[in-house]
C-alpha cells in the first residue's frame, strides 16, 4: 500500500544522524517489546508481514510521532485486541496501575542460564525462507523492470523503483514467502528472491543523484517484469 511508512527515497526530513555508540535499545520498554513480539511471532497468533501491514495502517501524524518500538507495539495491541487475547480496556488499566504505582512491576532475571543462549535454545520466527529451491523465471545479467504496482493492502516493492529497470546481479534461489499475499493470509506462494542492481540516477535523477552509484534491492519475483527487447 502507499503511505507514509514506506520513506525510502522521500525528500524533507532533514539528514539522518547517525551515532556510532548507539546503544542496541535506547529504552527499556523498547527491548521488551522487541522480545515481545519474537515471541508471539513464533507462536502462529500473527504472522511477520501481517504485522508490517498493521504498522503501515497508523495514521501518518502517529506513525512519524512514535518511535520505532512504539510502532511494534501499536501493532501488537491491536492485533491482540482482534484475536480477543486482549482488550483495550485490559491494557489501559494495567497502565493506570502501574503509573499510580499499584501494581509493581519486577522483571525476571536469568538466573541459572548461560547467556547468550544456545542456538537449540532460541525461539524460531519469521519463516521468510523454506527448505525448498524453486525454479526463478530469471537469471543473472538479465534487466528486469518492477511492476508499478499499488496494491490497497501490504506491499513489499518500494514506491521508489515502481516502473524502473535494474540488472539481475544474483538470483536467490531458495524458496522465500511472498509477502504482500502472506501478510493477508491469500498463501505464502514461495518464489525466488532477486537482488536487482539499479543506477542510482535511474532511481532518482541526475539532479539528486550522483554518477556511478548503484543501490542494490532484494525483489520478490512477482515483482519483477522482464524487459523486452527493443
Amino acid at each position: 500500500m502507499n503511505g507514509i511508512h514506506d520513506m525510502g527515497g522521500l525528500h524533507g526530513f532533514g539528514p539522518v544522524a547517525v551515532d556510532p555508540d548507539e546503544p542496541v535499545f535506547t529504552s527499556r520498554w523498547g527491548s521488551r517489546v522487541f522480545c515481545m513480539t519474537q515471541v508471539i511471532d513464533s507462536l502462529g497468533i500473527w504472522n511477520l508481514d501481517e504485522h508490517r501491514h498493521e504498522i503501515e495502517l497508523m495514521a501518518p501524524e502517529d506513525y512519524i510521532s512514535h518511535t520505532y518500538y512504539g510502532r511494534w507495539m501499536f501493532a501488537m495491541e491491536r492485533i491482540l485486541e482482534r484475536r480477543n487475547i486482549l482488550n483495550r480496556e485490559e491494557v489501559d488499566r494495567r497502565t493506570e496501575e502501574i503509573a499510580a504505582d499499584r501494581r509493581k512491576f519486577t522483571p525476571l532475571q536469568p538466573a541459572g542460564r548461560n547467556w547468550p543462549l544456545a542456538e537449540g535454545d532460541k525461539v524460531p520466527w519469521g519463516a521468510w525462507r523454506k527448505n525448498e529451491v524453486v525454479e526463478p523465471e530469471f537469471s543473472e545479467g538479465q534487466w528486469v523492470r518492477v511492476r508499478n504496482i499499488h496494491p490497497p493492502g501490504h506491499t513489499r516493492v518500494t514506491n521508489y523503483t515502481r516502473g524502473k529497470a535494474g540488472e539481475v546481479f544474483r538470483v536467490n534461489d531458495q524458496a522465500w514467502v511472498f509477502p504482500d499475499t502472506r501478510a493477508h493470509y491469500r498463501g505464502e506462494n514461495l518464489q525466488a528472491v532477486y537482488t536487482v542492481r539499479f543506477d542510482a540516477q535511474t532511481l532518482w535523477g541526475e539532479e539528486y543523484a550522483e554518477p556511478n552509484s548503484y543501490v542494490y534491492i532484494d525483489l520478490s519475483e512477482n515483482h519483477l517484469e522482464l524487459m523486452q527487447e527493443d
